[in-house]
């Protein structure tokens, strides 16, 4: 592994299928995901998340880029503080409101209900647990991007490919393309973290959704699949050990036992 395998950007998402927020730092503890990552979900149609007593369901049952590709022309800002959401469009403040509060959470509902329209299956209805996260997968895990492998699939498509369509929450540079792949089980560092690979992330259509502009104007699944033989960009870990991380730390990995 190059000596100079750096962190380059970290982002999270605190309401599934909305937009990213670039962070400077985090801090991250056993089985931990990044804090407020996917903490918010919004239900559309049948109601099956009991917040009660959470658990994974899979991301059709929510408001998400896959099918709602409309969401990536909102701009979101969210205070983790106050619990304050805001959703832009452009330079335009479209709805603020409190989802730690019923009245909140109802104003974004109905901004939701109206915008989505006929798209959404039924009423929408912000979920949340405290510590759960609406990940694609069952597991905790963060989720990491090798830059490398994006632009080696911008030489197959021959056009720019925004890495944050993989919607990740780490961005890595100083590696040769596709290596983490093979990175299930093994250990590695963050930083001062310890994580170990779980297993490549299989794309979906939702990378197909420019995060720019909302237009669905490429085919990332089909295209990693016929140039290939495989749908995976990225890789899924697991935090082993507690530890902070920030743009411009170093990944590590360890040596094969």
């Amino acid at each position: 592994m190059p000596a100079e395998a750096r962190i380059t950007a970290l982002y999270r998402y605190p309401v599934k299928g909305l937009s990213p927020e670039s962070l400077g730092h985090v801090t991250l503890g056993p089985g931990d995901c990044f804090p407020w990552d996917r903490a918010y979900a919004i239900e559309q149609g049948k109601r099956v998340f009991d917040e009660e007593n959470p658990a994974y369901f899979p991301k059709r049952f929510f408001l998400e880029l896959m099918l709602h590709e409309e969401l990536a022309r909102l701009r979101t800002r969210f205070d983790e503080a106050t619990r304050v959401l805001s959703i832009y469009r452009g330079d335009d403040e479209l709805v603020t409101a409190d989802l730690g509060q019923p009245e909140g959470r109802a104003a974004i509902e109905a901004f939701m209900a109206d915008y989505m329209g006929s798209r959404i299956k039924g009423a929408p209805r912000i979920v949340h647990a405290p510590g759960f996260s609406f990940s694609d997968v069952p597991a905790k895990c963060i989720s990491i991007i090798n830059l490398a492998s994006v632009r080696a699939l911008e030489q197959v498509t021959g056009r720019p490919v925004d890495p944050l369509r993989f919607r990740a929450n780490v961005y890595v540079e100083g590696l040769e393309p596709w290596v983490d792949h093979d990175w299930s089980a093994r250990s590695l560092t963050l930083g001062s973290a310890e994580l170990e690979g779980v297993e490549p992330i299989v794309r979906c259509a939702a990378t197909n959704v420019d995060p720019a502009t909302g237009a669905r104007d490429m085919t990332i699944p089909a295209t990693l699949l016929r140039s290939y033989g495989h749908s995976f960009l990225g890789l899924y870990a697991r935090v082993r050990g507690a530890g902070s991380i920030r743009p411009g730390d170093r990944l590590a990995l360890a040596s094969p036992a």
